[in-house]
């Protein structure tokens, strides 16, 4: 999935932010991985994101902050255009 986001956002900067790595873009982080035992979270950074795209993300567990992905089905790059294309325009 890091090499879909730098697809989308190739201008990105890598960083680390709560502990995790995270893509900036013009001082808005846009989007964080973190792996886990069974699943990659993918953090958009902001809590208003992810209730946008209800029918894209309801095959996947999600929190109010983050979609836990299984480790062997990556999002698909449109979704992930999606995601931090809404991040963006916040």
């Amino acid at each position: 999935m890091r090499d879909r986001i730098l697809e989308i956002v190739p201008a990105a900067e890598e960083i680390v932010s709560y502990g995790m790595p995270a893509f900036r873009v013009d001082d808005v982080i846009v989007a964080g991985l973190l792996a886990n035992k069974k699943h990659v979270g993918y953090y958009p950074f902001s809590g208003s994101i992810l209730h946008l795209f209800p029918d894209e993300l309801a095959k996947y567990s999600t929190t109010k902050s983050a979609i836990h992905i299984p480790i062997d089905k990556p999002l698909a790059k449109g979704l992930i255009k999606k995601l931090i294309k809404a991040r963006i325009n916040q």
